[in-house]
């Protein structure tokens, strides 16, 4: 008798059955009992809502926050690669012309050529321009021959509408002895 009831409990226990609830060990245990094929069509149990991953609110829960992550990842890779700045330095451009572009070139005449006693060649430049301007100024002093000894380059300052004079120096020294005349550049050129 006492045989017979060991028996039955094994078998009871191994089946997975207890008393009045038939499919209350499947959801419990998670499997391995006698009742698996109940178990395995409803849709509520444990086991299943563990491994189906996207079917129940468990997973799908676990499977939207899964996405949600590394779409919040990628996200801020790429958000934070279109958010450098791409500014160019666009080149300020300078102020179109200059105050020397609208004027004229200055007249020059010789007034005295270099000589033994003063060694400078005396020139009168005109300026034509109502504002004050620079003017380049060319004496080349030459021998009898014509043929040059030397030359001189200066820049004289006139203001507008006036006339100076301006000495331009014999340059080398003994040179001016060989002077004879001197050819003046009628054109004063605006330095610009």
């Amino acid at each position: 008798m006492k045989l017979t009831a060991v028996a039955t409990l094994v078998v009871l226990a191994l089946t997975g059955f207890s008393t009045g609830r038939g499919h209350g060990r499947g959801h419990s245990s998670g499997g391995g009992g006698g009742c698996s094929s109940s178990s395995q069509n409803h849709g509520g149990s444990s086991s299943n809502s563990s491994t189906s991953g996207g079917s129940s609110g468990y997973g799908s829960g676990s499977g939207s926050t899964y996405d949600d992550g590394d779409d919040t990842t990628g996200g801020s890779s790429g958000g934070t690669t279109d958010r450098r700045p791409r500014h160019r330095s666009t080149p300020t451009s300078s102020a179109s012309g200059s105050s020397t572009d609208d004027l004229v070139d200055a007249t020059v005449r010789l007034v005295k050529c270099a000589s033994a006693r003063a060694p400078y060649a005396t020139v009168e430049i005109s300026n034509p321009n109502r504002s004050t301007a620079r003017f380049y100024v060319s004496v080349e002093f030459q021998d009898a021959s014509d043929v040059r000894v030397t030359s001189a380059l200066d820049t004289v300052k006139v203001k507008g509408r006036g006339t100076t004079t301006a000495r331009l120096k014999v340059g080398g020294e003994g040179l001016v002895s060989e002077v004879d005349h001197c050819e003046v550049d009628p054109a004063g050129t605006v330095v610009r």
